[in-house]
């Protein structure tokens, strides 16, 4: 094959550059996602100390959910390539390793609990196993 056209096979992007994209895009996803989940309860009742409670509020969701979902993508992403580069090979293990990595970690420290942490690990390390090898992406080739 021409190196031409190797080019168009290899990535931009280095390791570390797609950890970092992976966690601003959860960061991203998670700070919407908090913003929903916080119209979904109540508005907390006027108190005196706190000037507007439930932008407080909606602030703090925002800024939990936002931070949860960078850990994981930051983390997913980052073992992924991790293994990638130490395996040298680009298959589904790679992101269902990462999956479980993240999922226990992140997802079990929150909920404090080590059953909490492996079925966590378990659920993302399936759908991602689930993603890879049914070969979705949200890349279209164009072939140029």
């Amino acid at each position: 094959m021409d190196p031409w056209e190797l080019r168009y096979y290899e990535d931009d992007d280095t390791p570390t550059m797609k950890t970092i994209k992976s966690a601003t895009t959860g960061f991203a996803a998670g700070t919407v996602w908090g913003t929903v989940v916080a119209t979904w309860y109540d508005v907390p009742r006027v108190e005196r100390s706190v000037a507007l409670p439930g932008l407080v509020r909606t602030l703090k969701m925002m800024g939990n959910y936002g931070m949860t979902f960078a850990a994981i993508g930051g983390v997913y992403i980052g073992v992924e390539q991790l293994l990638q580069n130490y395996r040298m090979k680009r298959d589904f293990d790679n992101g269902a390793v990462g999956g479980f990595v993240a999922g226990a970690s992140i997802l079990g420290f929150k909920g404090r609990s080590i059953s909490t942490a492996i079925s966590a690990g378990a659920a993302l390390a399936a759908t991602s196993a689930v993603i890879d090898v049914g070969g979705q992406t949200t890349r279209i080739n164009t072939g140029k």
